[in-house]
């Protein structure tokens, strides 16, 4: 039996039945769906198609629903997406607005209050890279240091500040009823900082009488820091590397990864190595010989 198993997202591009069906025949042992991503119609339709496939195959699939987390998100873009150039302005508003090239709404209204001139700004795993320049009434006003495509909704990060954004947000206690009325197997909850994170969403989970096992994902300074006393209470450990390689310096987060599975492993407990797993396959029918390597090491890691 294969020991190491394999997760896969289920998003616009894997939604299909005949895809999903695929998928599990090719060897998905557990569908991911991210609420960050997609309406709760969206996400039904296709655990209806997960259904399907798992009564046609006769295999059982595992169900993981990852929640948005206290995180920041870009607004939406007309026509989904713009492109930044180096060295042109650019400005992120809490105003509900159509974003452009010139500027663009964020999810959380208090943003302008946590940074000063010179702060870093980073977009989509870091791919875009602002500088704040000023900051007037609900407008943070910035100057694209790194440029690149961004598209609609894309995570932001600011290194080194802490934001104090609750556990829970309205749109979390929705998405969680939605995973528990689902009988998802597993919740991945996102930004966990402290053991009291993921102590509070078990409760959650508890009041509504739920079952459902909790991986808590770490992917920031603070959860690293943090990462034995959230072993402790979680059921499993995802290293969500994509948010923690700009929120700590990239180069430590292959040793993180390492000194996380190793510690999951003594503790008898599942961790997930995530983000960029195969990423060049989005675009070619072969991985690179780099992510060959990826994949090897985080199975050898244990």
């Amino acid at each position: 039996m294969r020991r190491t198993k394999i997760v896969c997202t289920i998003g616009p591009a894997t939604a299909e039945f005949g895809i999903i069906k695929e998928l599990m025949v090719s060897g998905m042992d557990v569908a991911r769906l991210n609420f960050s991503h997609g309406t709760l119609a969206e996400h039904g339709k296709r655990l209806i198609h997960l259904r399907e496939a798992c009564r046609q195959t006769g295999k059982r699939v595992g169900i993981l629903m990852d929640t948005r987390g206290p995180e920041v998100r870009l607004g939406s873009f007309r026509g989904g997406e713009v492109e930044l150039k180096e060295g042109t302005g650019f400005t992120l508003t809490t105003e509900d607005v159509e974003g452009d090239y010139r500027r663009v709404s964020v999810s959380y209204k208090d943003l302008p209050g946590y940074l000063t001139p010179g702060a870093r700004i980073l977009i989509d795993d870091g791919i875009v890279a602002l500088i704040v320049e000023k900051i007037i009434d609900t407008e943070i006003i910035c100057c694209v240091e790194h440029g690149g495509t961004l598209a609609s909704r894309k995570s932001i990060n600011l290194p080194g500040i802490n934001i104090n954004l609750p556990v829970l947000s309205s749109e979390d206690e929705r998405d969680i009823g939605f995973a528990l009325e689902q009988d998802a197997d597993f919740l991945a909850v996102s930004f966990i900082r402290s053991a009291s994170d993921v102590i509070a969403i078990r409760q959650f989970v508890e009041e509504r009488k739920g079952i459902i096992k909790i991986i808590a994902k770490i992917e920031n300074e603070a959860g690293v820091i943090n990462f034995s006393e959230i072993l402790e209470v979680a059921d499993g450990i995802m290293v969500a590397r994509g948010d923690l390689g700009v929120e700590i310096p990239a180069e430590d987060v292959p040793l993180v990864q390492k000194k996380v599975i190793a510690a999951c492993n003594r503790a008898g407990k599942p961790v997930i190595t995530a983000t960029q797993m195969l990423d060049s396959m989005i675009r070619h029918p072969r991985p690179t010989r780099a992510e060959a390597s990826d994949v090897a090491n985080a199975i050898f890691d244990g």
